[in-house]
């Protein structure tokens, strides 16, 4: 196996640095001395920190996706289950080691969206490609009556992302994933209920 290039290391260190101590708290600095390269690496291969910036959003996402496919995308199980997989591996993810850095992309948009129009639109099309994933997993859950049939599954979704970003911007300020339990319980009991059940 080849060693990762510094490119490769700038950008899997810097992600931990910028997920532990936020963009704006991360220097260049802080950044290439974690990674163990050369300052001058950083600009040799990135042509801004918001571009460095975006593309650790990219490289989190990728992540995301996969917890999503192991979740979202296993057939063989019932859609309101997928939802539940997905939510239990959400919530291990964000207390793993007993480190409560929240979601790398809700803490990028309290933190940058306003000062950077190319990070606010990259987050703003990820959590609209999460809505959708979340959209679909409730239309099944719709055909397989699990859900009621009326249940507006883009609403819903909508729902979900903002709940969760919630649940995790409270989970990091608690060091507790009591408000991933609240979440869930709400939406299973109360939104995705069905009728007389």
């Amino acid at each position: 196996m080849s060693k990762p290039s510094n490119r490769q290391k700038i950008l899997t260190e810097g992600m931990r640095v910028v997920h532990e101590h936020g963009f704006g708290g991360s220097s260049v600095r802080d950044i290439v001395q974690a990674a163990g390269v050369p300052q001058g690496s950083f600009t040799n291969h990135f042509v801004s920190k918001e571009a460095f910036g975006l593309e650790i959003i990219d490289l989190y996402f990728a992540a995301a996706q996969a917890a999503l496919d192991e979740s979202l995308g296993r057939e063989e199980i019932s859609p309101l289950q997928r939802l539940r997989t997905y939510f239990q591996l959400n919530r291990d993810n964000h207390s793993r080691n007993d480190r409560w850095n929240g979601c790398l992309l809700g803490n990028f948009s309290a933190e940058t969206s306003e000062r950077s129009p190319a990070i606010r639109v990259r987050i703003g099309e990820i959590f609209a490609e999460f809505e959708g994933a979340f959209a679909a997993c409730l239309r099944a859950a719709v055909t397989a009556g699990e859900v009621p049939p009326d249940l507006d599954c883009d609403q819903v979704a909508g729902f979900i992302v903002g709940s969760l970003q919630g649940a995790m911007l409270l989970a990091k300020a608690q060091h507790s994933t009591s408000p991933f339990d609240r979440f869930e319980e709400i939406l299973f009991s109360r939104v995705l209920r069905l009728p007389g059940r």
